[in-house]
């Protein structure tokens, strides 16, 4: 039995990262993709954990040998999913969730329909600054700069399936935890689990 993949985006600031850990914590059956990038990592950050880091010749060459299922350029640093890894993991069985921003997803959903697509919306413009701030990871351009971002971010909500709001973590959590329950129990997955179950029933 193949897994569904799952996409997941929202405006710097909004708590998808956080959001995404958390399920990827409490699931043991789904994973999550772990991009390339050419940006540096942060404190704390672990190369083939958090993403794979390299350097703007090999992050091209391996974008010019078709080996992305998307890449996007986002403010300044490029980032791309590995195809291959994705159907890897699809084809264990594992469901997999790619956390990448709308111009990734929308390549995504032209290049593997099967997707459930969400968006997730920070509560107030407000809250988003105040997140980006508390992070502590960027000056004051770059904030400035992502909450102009933001605005272009959220216009693409309309793109997506689900639209989920982070005000309370846990609530978004459980909101999330849903969508991918409900995923997993559509015909055609429930199906290829309770084949011989239906065929009994129905003999």
């Amino acid at each position: 039995m193949s897994g569904s993949l799952f996409i997941v985006a929202a405006p710097s600031g909004a708590g998808k990262t956080s959001l995404v850990q958390a399920l990827v914590r409490q699931d043991p059956n789904i994973r999550l993709s772990v991009s390339h990038t050419t940006r540096p990592p942060r404190n704390g950050e672990v190369d083939g954990q958090d993403y794979f880091f390299v350097d703007t010749e090999k992050f091209n060459a391996m974008r010019d040998a078709g080996d992305f299922l998307e890449s996007a350029n986002v403010f300044d640093n490029y980032y791309g999913t590995s195809s291959e890894a994705v159907h890897q993991q699809l084809s264990q069985g594992f469901d997999v969730i790619l956390e990448i921003d709308w111009q990734g997803a929308a390549q995504v959903r032209r290049n593997f329909a099967e997707n459930q697509s969400i968006f997730i919306l920070p509560p107030s413009k407000a809250t988003l600054e105040q997140r980006l701030r508390s992070r502590g990871q960027d000056d004051e351009t770059v904030i400035a700069r992502r909450m102009r971002d933001a605005e272009q971010e959220i216009s693409h909500y309309i793109e997506f399936d689900y639209l989920i709001v982070n005000d309370d973590f846990d609530v978004a959590l459980q909101n999330l935890t849903a969508i991918v329950t409900a995923a997993r129990h559509q015909r055609k997955h429930q199906v290829q689990i309770h084949q011989q179950l239906l065929t009994e029933l129905l003999a």
